[in-house]
């Protein structure tokens, strides 16, 4: 938790009341390999920083194929926010792919922060700008790099990662096939 406190103090001046409030809404909890934390269908009303491990989001095409959205690691925030900003069911299954520490947050009242703080407005802000350039950048990636180069973003966006997520996690998020995965990194190994 104090990882998130500090990560907000970096960007904004923090009140030991809004300090207070952050506890009094947050929960810490570790989660296991495997498990999930929020499931396509489900309602969502949870939010996640993570701390510690890793998490990824995924979703499931008509015909049974997992599609990795995004991967979470230390210091990142993962949920499903399409369904928290338009109140729908989750379209995203978030998943525990290593053993993990997460702050979990009750979306609803996270979102009240900033009426009672109005100064995190600003740090949110932030954090939505830094979010949309990123998922920017993630779509334009895919449409105009090859998947050696995408393979090598990855590796510089997700350092270590590839020890704790299996190679069906990656390739589903760069795109490509398992297959391809392995030509990529003989590719890679030969350059």
């Amino acid at each position: 938790m104090q990882n998130l406190i500090n990560k907000i103090k970096k960007s904004i001046s923090l009140s030991s009341q809004a300090e207070e409030y952050i506890y009094s809404i947050s929960k810490e909890k570790t989660v296991s390999k495997g498990e999930i934390l929020i499931r396509e269908g489900q309602t969502v009303n949870k939010t996640f920083f993570v701390t510690q491990g890793s998490l990824r989001s995924f979703c499931i095409d008509k015909e049974g194929k997992e599609h990795t959205l995004q991967f979470a690691i230390k210091d990142w925030w993962i949920s499903d926010f399409i369904a928290i900003f338009n109140n729908e069911p989750a379209s995203l299954t978030v998943e525990c792919i290593s053993d993990s520490a997460v702050v979990e947050f009750n979306a609803q009242k996270l979102n009240e922060i900033y009426l009672r703080f109005p100064e995190f407005e600003t740090f949110q802000r932030k954090n939505l700008e830094r979010h949309v350039v990123s998922l920017h950048k993630r779509i334009l990636n895919q449409l105009q790099m090859n998947a050696l180069d995408r393979y090598n973003l990855f590796l510089e966006q997700y350092p270590n990662i590839e020890q704790h997520v299996p190679n069906y996690h990656i390739a589903s998020y760069l795109g490509i096939t398992q297959q391809s995965l392995s030509r990529v990194r003989a590719e890679k190994a030969r350059k």
